[in-house]
């Protein structure tokens, strides 16, 4: 059925209106507009759907957009900062089963029949139930529903089995199309379970990327469905999304030195071997030992990690940079490609506390500083400054690129505890002669050295 041009319309300003809000969102001082203008694409896109003559089923329309709309509402004013990451994976899972089930429906009644539809449709059918299942496993890690990773016998095989089954049963929907029922939920069944057994054995410290990953998929397939019904919002979109998540899962592979076939085929997942043995011993400071370190210092580098963002110790941190500040101490921010559970987590969190954005700088910027640095506070992160990554090669983090603290001049590693980081690896900065280790949780261990700063004048 041709549409009318208004509807067309509608689509196509709505799509654009999606392009500018990611361009927004490319930056932390205009991200907050982009969303605003994605938001509005997506009315344009729903006002523009609910214009085609003759639309059936408009009240369970209404009703799907309320309950949806009302759940986001609602779980995005509650959500914690912390909690960000597995938000993201669970609605981005929403969106690939939802280009699944867009194509389960048209297969079903037996809609798709061109060849060049049919292919397209199961590709995006196929890279959607994946998609949706990953999601759900990478949301059940985050969240703690699952404690550990979980691995196949012959994992890899059975990998490789499975997406050869859902390939050929797609080829036979295209070649028989329109296919029978029974080979269109056999389809739809194996994609969904090489979702779960791909995703099962992946760690943790791999996590971030795997959910940008699934991202770059659920764009493919709303852009592949797209074609399907005819829709350009839904290709534009697709294709912006895919794109995007594309490049965010290349520049995160690249962050930690893993190629996107090791994360998915040979995850860390904590267990094995961690590398050589570390020599030494940790040794510990207390709150007054490390205020006075701090506010005698000419220049302090603050390191956040997810520790600090359990801890919601970011407005802390930013009363103590203030401190020190005005006690003539120049104080910057180091923030790791791959700090907290998803990219940009420490940025949003640091503008979210009133840091400037002038005083924050990626790991390219702000490495060659640390040689020149007084002190290098690190606050709840432990794999990014893991220098092991520059020095065993048995490691399972060798080569990642890391931010540079040991090379400061006297290292503070705010921790809750002993153990090892998200990867499982001990940390040998910890054990360094520069380093000392101030246990507790950052919130309140903050704020004691906050207290001792006052003291000093």
């Amino acid at each position: 059925m041709s549409l009318p041009l208004y509807v067309q319309g509608a689509w196509f300003f709505g799509a654009l209106l999606f392009i500018v809000g990611l361009k927004g969102m490319s930056s932390p001082v205009s991200a907050r507009k982009g969303i605003v203008w994605a938001g509005y694409g997506m009315l344009v896109a729903i006002a523009g759907t609910f214009m085609i003559p003759d639309l059936h089923n408009i009240a369970l329309i209404g009703a799907a957009l309320l309950l949806g709309g009302a759940a986001a509402w609602i779980s995005g004013k509650k959500v914690q900062m912390t909690d960000m990451p597995q938000m993201v994976a669970i609605y981005n899972g929403m969106g690939g089963g939802a280009a699944a089930a867009i194509a389960a429906i048209e297969f079903v009644r037996g809609d798709v029949h061109s060849t060049t539809v049919t292919l397209l449709a199961v590709i995006g059918a196929l890279i959607g139930a994946v998609s949706f299942t990953g999601s759900c496993v990478a949301w059940a890690k985050l969240q703690g529903v699952l404690k550990k990773a979980h691995r196949l016998p012959a994992q890899n095989a059975v990998n490789v089995i499975l997406a050869g089954i859902s390939i050929l049963l797609g080829a036979a929907m295209v070649i028989m199309a329109p296919a029978e029922p029974g080979l269109i939920y056999a389809f739809f069944l194996i994609a969904l379970v090489l979702g779960l057994v791909v995703t099962l054995p992946i760690g943790g410290a791999d996590m971030p990327v795997v959910i940008s990953l699934f991202n770059a998929f659920t764009g493919l397939a709303v852009g592949f469905e797209g074609y399907v019904l005819g829709n350009p919002a839904l290709i534009i979109a697709g294709i912006v999304v895919g794109a995007a998540g594309t490049l965010l899962t290349q520049l995160m592979a690249k962050a930690m030195n893993r190629p996107l076939t090791n994360i998915l085929f040979t995850p860390m997942t904590g267990g094995g071997d961690g590398g050589q043995a570390i020599e030494g011993t940790m040794k510990e400071v207390g709150p007054v030992d490390a205020a006075a370190m701090m506010r005698y210092a000419s220049k302090v580098i603050i390191i956040p990690g997810y520790g600090m963002a359990v801890a919601h110790a970011q407005h802390k941190v930013w009363e103590m940079t203030a401190l020190l500040e005005e006690a003539g101490v120049e104080v910057k921010f180091a923030i790791h490609p791959v700090a907290g559970r998803m990219p940009g987590h420490m940025n949003v969190l640091l503008a979210e506390a009133g840091v400037p954005y002038d005083k924050i700088f990626d790991l390219e910027e702000i490495n060659g500083e640390f040689p020149q640095c007084d002190v290098a506070l690190v606050i709840g992160a432990n794999d990014v400054v893991n220098p092991v990554a520059r020095t065993d090669k048995s490691s399972p983090i060798y080569g990642m690129p890391i931010l540079d603290a040991d090379m400061a001049q006297n290292v503070i590693v705010v921790k809750r505890g002993k153990g090892a980081g998200y990867s499982g690896v001990e940390n040998a900065l910890f054990y360094t002669d520069n380093c000392r280790m101030l246990y507790g949780d950052a919130q309140p261990v903050v704020g004691e050295i906050i207290q001792n700063l006052k003291t000093l004048g």
